[in-house]
């Protein structure tokens, strides 16, 4: 008696563990194509990334073009006045901002 409610408890559990055991099997098996998926989304760039990517780097170009902008302005004041000084750095200013502005789109 007492060895048989073991062995009736182990044989009604049976196919509980059936379901596990195959949940398991298929984990193990499709693991190594998800491992490989994963690797070549993480090394490919989709399009949208890259469209991202690309706004990015022109709101940083703009935004960049718009301080010069507004540090060259600033500067003529004073160059117009004659301080050698600004009028040089107004000269390097306006040389970034012609190196700058064909990679800024018009608006």
């Amino acid at each position: 008696m007492r060895r048989t409610i073991p062995l009736l408890l182990a044989l009604a559990a049976t196919p509980l563990l059936a379901g596990c055991l195959a949940k398991t099997a298929l984990d193990v098996a499709t693991a190594p194509v998800k491992v490989a998926s994963k690797a070549a989304d993480m090394a490919t760039t989709s399009q949208s990334e890259a469209d991202e990517k690309r706004g990015r780097a022109l709101r940083k170009r703009e935004e960049r073009l718009g301080q010069l902008e507004r540090r060259y302005w600033k500067l003529d004041g004073p160059c117009r006045s004659g301080d050698s000084a600004a009028c040089a750095e107004q000269d390097a200013i306006g040389d970034e901002m012609a190196a700058l502005r064909p990679t800024v789109p018009a608006e």
